[in-house]
């Protein structure tokens, strides 16, 4: 799995991003601080957006993309902060090797 912060994402990236997961209108992501991105296998992001909504104040998002180059990605959204200690909470349960038991994740 890959995973990127952008911090203070500029206009274009906000709406860029909300035309991939399919918002139209306001929403989360014309707010948020921070958008964190997560690329790789459908079951390891359906699992690693559990993983960071429990850790941290995010909401989650699929991003789409379109063929040839068909992207398989989240997005998680929120304050810096919050953001961050998501994608380092996924980075540790892979450093683990498994998803097999994330529930007791505060």
């Amino acid at each position: 799995m890959d995973l990127r912060i952008i911090k203070s994402p500029s206009e274009g990236t906000r709406t860029m991003l909300k035309k991939r997961m399919g918002i139209i209108g306001d929403s989360s992501v014309d707010t948020a601080a921070a958008i964190g991105l997560v690329q790789g296998k459908v079951i390891d992001m359906v699992c690693a957006s559990d993983v960071a909504e429990k850790a941290a104040g995010v909401e989650s998002f699929d991003v789409k993309g379109l063929c040839p180059q068909h992207m398989t990605m989240i997005a998680l959204v929120g304050d810096t902060s919050s953001v961050e200690a998501a994608l380092n909470q996924i980075k540790i349960v892979l450093k683990e090797g498994n998803y097999s038991d994330y529930s007791q994740i505060d």
